[in-house]
This record gives structure tokens, C-alpha cells and sequence, in this order.
């Protein structure tokens, strides 16, 4: 059985990733080098200031667009490749070996499971690490060091685990006795507890080059790109799964509160 999960885990990463591999390569990748151009040209700038001013002169070199183009072709190659690995690993440990475990925890039925641990994959993977570290477009200098940015990653990532499993927790218990809507209004609260790192957390200053808007959009394709692969595995996942027969179940059942008392 677990087999069967990875597998299926496995396939819509695969798919998932390779979407998200291309739109890395045809979207994110050219902002990023007009970004990187953007910046060298700044600097060039002013070493061509300084360069006049002192009487110096150098000439171009032919082989750089050459050199450039087949720089971003490796680069394109790379983030397809990476797109799909990624994806894979996702797709094998969140909706594969995860799935298996938690899925009689997830609330919802059929593919409302898939999107569900999407959900909470994403927030677990990105939405709360991003609340203490935001994502920073490329070149940014950030004041933090690698090691403390690291480790605040992991544990913001272990915070939103404990977080979705006490939401899904606290629903599972609720919904019996005080039906959906009430369940799921409770279930947001934990969410709540990610307030107290983001103040515990220390500061990370960073200085960046580039215009504010262009670094707006860059952070704006990374966070839309992984929301993209996200949504794609769940999507995906949903697609391939088969309902089981405690879904068709579930499906049919009506909840405590949904059933009508009559007398004779």
C-alpha cells in the first residue's frame, strides 16, 4: 500500500515539476538575468567613471553575447532538471509517505484531501519560514548569516508542521459534535501561534540595488511559482488517486448535525 502512494506520489511530482521547471526556465530565469544585467550595467557605470577619469580605456570582447547565450541555456537546462527533481521529492515524501500516514487524519473527502495537504505543504515549506525570512530577489545582501538564516528556515518549517497537524487535530475532534463550519472556524485558530516566532525571531535587514519594483516582481515569481507547484500536486495527486471506500462512505453518511430528529 505504501508503495502505492509513493508511486502515485512520485508521478504527480513528476508532472508537477516539469511545469514548474519550465516556467522557471521561460519566465523566472529572463527576469533574473535582465535583473543580473541590470545590476552589472550599474556597476560597469561607474567603473567606466573611474576608468575616464583616469585616462583608461578597454575594448569589448567579442564572445560575450556568445558566452551569455550559452550560459542561459545551461541555466534553462538546470532549472527544468531541478524543477522536476524537486517536484519528485515533494511529490514522493508530501504525497506519497505523508498521504499514507495522515490520510485518515485529513479532513474531507476524495480530492479535497490532495488539497488540503497541499495547503499545508506549502505553508509548512514556504508560508511560514517566508513569515521570518521573506524570499529576496537575487544579489540581495541580507544581515543575518547563513547558518542562523538556516536554522531559523528549519525551525519556522517545524512551526507550521505542528501547526497544520494541531488545525487538522482540532477539526477532526469538533466537526462530529459541532459541524463544519464551526470546526473549521476553531481550526484556523492554531495558526495563530505563528505570530509568536515572527516577534521572537531577530531581524534581517537587507540591502538590495535594484529598483523596488523589480525586486517586487521577482519576489512575486517566487512565490507564485511555488504556490504553482503546489496547486499542481494537489491537482495532479487528486487526478491519479481512486476514492476509497471510506470516501464513498463518507460521501453518503450524513454528519450528527446534518440528520434530522423526527418523532412518531
Amino acid at each position: 500500500m505504501l508503495a502505492t502512494h509513493l508511486k502515485r506520489g512520485v508521478k504527480a511530482g513528476v508532472v508537477a515539476g516539469l511545469v514548474f521547471g519550465l516556467f522557471m526556465a521561460l519566465v523566472a530565469n529572463p527576469l533574473v538575468a535582465f535583473a543580473d544585467e541590470l545590476g552589472h550595467e550599474r556597476g560597469h557605470a561607474v567603473g567606466e567613471h573611474h576608468e575616464h577619469a583616469a585616462g583608461e580605456h578597454h575594448e569589448d570582447h567579442g564572445g560575450e553575447h556568445h558566452d551569455s547565450a550559452v550560459s542561459m541555456t545551461v541555466t534553462n537546462g538546470v532549472s527544468v532538471v531541478s524543477g522536476v527533481l524537486w517536484g519528485v521529492l515533494l511529490g514522493g515524501v508530501v504525497f506519497g509517505i505523508a498521504y499514507y500516514f495522515l490520510e485518515p487524519a485529513i479532513p474531507g473527502t476524495g480530492g479535497a484531501k490532495s488539497y488540503l495537504l497541499a495547503a499545508a505543504g506549502f505553508v509548512t515549506v514556504s508560508g511560514a519560514p517566508w513569515l521570518v525570512l521573506p524570499p529576496q530577489p537575487p544579489g540581495v545582501a541580507q544581515t543575518l548569516p547563513t547558518e542562523t538564516r538556516l536554522a531559523l528556515y528549519g525551525g519556522m518549517m517545524v512551526v507550521g508542521a505542528v501547526v497544520c497537524l494541531l488545525a487538522g487535530f482540532a477539526y477532526g475532534r469538533l466537526r462530529g459534535a459541532h459541524g463544519r463550519i464551526t470546526a473549521a472556524g476553531i481550526a484556523v485558530l492554531p495558526f495563530g501561534l505563528l505570530a509568536i516566532p515572527v516577534v521572537l525571531a531577530p531581524s534581517n535587514p537587507v540591502e538590495s540595488t535594484l529598483p523596488p519594483e523589480l525586486a517586487t516582481g521577482l519576489i512575486g515569481i517566487t512565490v507564485f511559482g511555488q504556490a504553482m507547484l503546489w496547486l499542481l500536486l494537489a491537482g495532479i495527486h487528486a487526478r491519479f488517486r481512486r476514492p476509497s471506500k471510506d470516501d464513498r462512505a463518507a460521501e453518503t453518511v450524513p454528519t450528527p448535525t446534518e440528520t434530522t430528529v423526527t418523532g412518531d
